[in-house]
């Protein structure tokens, strides 16, 4: 499903209006054609800092922030490119640091946009090369950069040596573009693998490790999945980190969540295995209190929405849309609402598995409210509230997330209700602007 955006700003909305009546409307994959924008553009993917290059279902963008948190811990400044942006488009470019400003990034767009006459060129095509040329012309000691969808096809594998690249978790995810065997999903994720580059992974089953290793091999890399090289355990509320260079003491990540410590450790041992960036023990200590990634199991603050709840209810956002992230994100939430009445509010995608998303949270007790994702194409509320019980749960649908708080506020319950708002994270992007928290 095709991204969108819009902006408050009128040059950068000129751009993106511009971008959308310039792009096919639907994701394609393929080199080819960013391949030639940035040679219209003067090639400014070569032309980056040292560059970690991270892929994977689930984990990608968390990995990316502890990458950058370490980095910056060290007193270094890294450039970062993610996707799917949640409230403002500014949010998948960082330039040393800062969110890419307005009238810069309208600027980039149009130049962008300019080169690109006459092509047809996707959204994030286009969006990659925008963000390619601000990092070629802005001094930074490294380039964090996050695949958008796949690794073998995606546009960001333009990058031909990368200093260090990494693979997060693996799951189901955009069938249609990856296939429906996981062997396929991993295959593709592998193909970011270069040669005389570490290709640093978690810990896979044998079969998918196969994968993972044919292609790390064809590509001649190294291959250094977790449980060889190097390993970590959550220890005694420690992370413990080990590789050829010694072991590490570090704090557990302040982001909520098992799989948090994961995605962390996976950052540690990419900046481990790679020689260009010191990063000394004390800054990946400090990017574990550091990192921030929102609407993954973040905990809204006091806001217009927030404000719709008691005063001591909790009020949690996570943007899980597949299977794998909603497992993690039901184990994290059962036991923190046990003895509270659970309730989720669920939007998800048409193209997303609404039964494998609920399934994690059959036996929970919880009411699902089923809402819309305003402006893209979803399950319908009924739909969704029907496939919630078929998986156990109590449903009903609500116009909107405001809707569905009112009316779980509105039960009086005691003791007071634990709330999860889930699903796509275009509708976490909805719910960050209504409470006024808009990610900077």
């Amino acid at each position: 499903m095709a991204d969108r955006a819009t902006s408050d700003h009128p040059a950068v909305r000129a751009q993106l209006d511009r971008l959308a009546a310039l792009s096919p409307g639907r994701d394609i994959l393929g080199l080819e054609r960013i391949t030639a924008l940035l040679a219209r553009l003067g090639d400014p993917h070569r032309a980056l800092p040292a560059v970690l290059h991270v892929a994977g279902t689930n984990g990608k963008g968390s990995t990316c922030a502890f990458l950058r948190a370490a980095i910056e811990a060290a007193g270094l400044k890294a450039h970062v490119y993610t996707s799917p942006h949640l409230v403002r488009f500014n949010e998948r470019i960082r330039l040393a640091g800062a969110l890419i400003v307005d009238d810069l990034l309208a600027a980039l767009l149009a130049e962008t946009l300019d080169a690109a006459d006459g092509m047809e060129i996707s959204f994030f095509e286009a969006t990659t090369a925008a963000a390619f040329l601000a990092f070629a012309r802005a001094p930074a000691d490294a380039c964090i950069v996050e695949v958008g969808l796949g690794g073998r096809l995606d546009a960001t594998n333009v990058i031909e040596s990368p200093l260090v690249c990494g693979i997060a978790a693996l799951g189901h995810d955009h069938h249609a573009f990856l296939g429906d065997r996981i062997e396929q999903i991993a295959a593709e994720k592998a193909g970011i693998a270069k040669r005389g580059v570490s290709l640093v992974t978690l810990a896979y089953p044998r079969r998918l490790a196969e994968t993972v290793g044919e292609a790390a091999a064809q590509a001649g890399a190294r291959w250094l999945p977790r449980g060889g090289d190097w390993d970590a355990t959550r220890r005694g509320g420690r992370l413990h980190y080990r590789d050829a260079k010694g072991a590490l003491d570090l704090p557990l990540p302040r982001l909520p969540g098992r799989h948090q410590a994961v995605n962390a450790a996976l950052a540690v041992a990419m900046l481990r295995h790679q020689d260009r960036l010191a990063i000394p023990a004390t800054a990946l200590g400090a990017a574990m209190a550091w990192t921030d990634w929102p609407a993954r199991l973040q905990r809204l603050a006091p806001g217009p929405l927030r404000d719709r709840l008691p005063p001591d209810a909790e009020l949690w956002l996570d943007g899980a849309h597949n299977p794998s992230a909603a497992r993690e994100v039901a184990r994290f939430v059962v036991k923190a609402a046990r003895g509270k009445p659970l309730h989720i509010v669920c939007g998800l995608l048409s193209n997303k598995d609404a039964a494998g998303i609920l399934a994690p949270f059959e036996g929970s007790g919880a009411t699902l409210h089923a809402v819309p994702v305003p402006e893209h194409d979803h399950h319908g509320p009924a739909e969704l509230a029907a496939v919630a019980r078929r998986a156990g749960l109590q449903a009903e649908r609500a116009d909107d997330v405001a809707t569905a708080l009112a009316a779980i506020a509105a039960e009086r319950e005691s003791p007071l209700p634990f709330v999860l708002i889930m699903g796509s994270l275009y509708l976490a992007g909805e719910v960050l602007r209504a409470n006024d928290q808009v990610p900077a």
